[in-house]
């Protein structure tokens, strides 16, 4: 999967973008409650995973 892709899932789907670079772990869950705390905070943990 591409880069851009990948960043464009961050952004408008993170729990997704989390879901397809770490599977079912902690990062996932926490990137769902993030999500739900806010939509930036989810963003920024997804664009972290993806580019870490």
């Amino acid at each position: 999967m591409s880069t851009l892709v990948k960043v464009l899932l961050a952004i408008f789907l993170p729990p997704v973008a989390a879901f397809l670079t770490v599977g079912l772990t902690m990062h996932f869950f926490l990137n769902i409650l993030l999500c739900l705390l806010g939509g930036i905070p989810g963003m920024v943990h997804a664009l972290w995973l993806m580019l870490r």
